[in-house]
């Protein structure tokens, strides 16, 4: 069996930054288990795979360890390969997922995803979390993510994140954020339960930042930077229940994957 593969960079504005994902198209759905293996295979953070539906296309998510209920930087790249690898020609792709219906609007290279605004609540720092960081953030948030805040950039690029104690929490991973003097607010992205240590660019972390930071800062458009070491600026604004988290891509590879039994 043979298919197409295609490795972008997602929140990228050149090879080498932003976040890789790899995206697979399929005219049917594979086994779960080869879906799995395929992803393990590519060894990225995220992979992707669509198949054409009636209104639109279904999409699923996997990272090396397993598959996610929703992935950010992945729908952007994928997008991105409809658009200007597939000959997509509207200006609107719609994805079906397991966080529901998913749409991304091309507006000249910029790509916005309207995603689920997931505002997180207040909740008791917990000491995996701080052993885990290193540090203790002035405030914790939870929602799909924790979400610890500290007071400055300078801390957040301190942070030195330790698996052994991030790995035990209860939820999928930790967003730490703070505010910046050059962006609206930055980020990083902890998921080693999911095979990821730090994220490069995290977009569905995005539903978690830009309501709360929107409250925080007051006002509904924001740029931010996720500050791993390759970065990537993502573009935000808060539309109610729902959120734009918008940036750029670049294709990096285009291949073909070939699977014997």
């Amino acid at each position: 069996m043979k298919f197409k593969l295609y490795q972008i960079d997602a929140f990228a504005e050149k090879t080498f930054t932003g976040n890789p994902a790899a995206i697979v198209p399929l005219d049917k759905w594979l086994p779960d288990n080869t879906l799995q293996q395929i992803a393990a295979e590519n060894n990225l953070a995220e992979t992707a795979y669509y198949v054409a539906g009636d209104n639109g296309f279904h999409i699923r998510w996997f990272t090396p360890k397993s598959e996610v209920k929703l992935c950010g930087h992945a729908t952007l790249a994928t997008a991105f390969v409809l658009f200007n690898e597939r000959h997509y020609e509207k200006d609107t792709v719609l994805f079906h997922s397991l966080s529901g219906p998913l749409s991304v609007t091309k507006n000249g290279d910029l790509l916005s995803m309207d995603f689920p605004n997931q505002m997180p609540t207040v909740c008791d720092t917990p000491q995996e979390l701080i052993l885990g960081l290193g540090a203790e953030p002035g405030t914790c948030f939870a929602n799909e993510d924790y979400m610890a805040v500290f007071q400055s950039e300078a801390n957040l690029a301190r942070l030195e994140p330790k698996a052994v104690h991030l790995e035990h929490l209860d939820l999928r991973g930790v967003i730490a954020t703070a505010p910046s003097a050059q962006y609206d607010f930055v980020s990083r992205f902890f998921a080693p339960k999911l095979a990821i240590l730090e994220d490069p660019v995290t977009g569905s972390s995005f539903t978690h930042l830009i309501p709360y930071w929107a409250k925080q800062l007051g006002k509904e458009k924001m740029i931010a930077k996720q500050i791993s070491s390759r970065g990537g600026v993502v573009h935000c604004e808060l539309q109610g229940d729902r959120v734009l988290i918008s940036g750029t891509a670049v294709k990096y590879l285009e291949g073909e994957i070939e699977i014997r039994d």
